[in-house]
């Protein structure tokens, strides 16, 4: 299952790095790999995920999660 995060905040490659790590501290997430210049996350999962975890998670590592596809 995948899932397309669009965040807001991210401004260079560490930020990218950032949100990258934070996301595959979730049990489910298989893979994950930010655009920076999409704005987006495309993550991979064993298993759905509440989307407010998928927020919670990167409100805590500082950004903003807009939507979720």
């Amino acid at each position: 299952m995948k899932k397309k995060l669009f965040i807001e905040g991210m401004g260079c490659q560490k930020c990218v790095h950032h949100i990258e790590e934070a996301l595959k501290e979730i049990s489910a997430v298989k893979s994950a790999r930010v655009n920076l210049e999409g704005r987006y996350a495309e993550v991979e999962l064993n298993q759905d995920v509440d989307e407010d975890i998928f927020k919670a998670v990167i409100d805590e590592a500082g950004y903003e999660l807009v939507s979720i596809e």
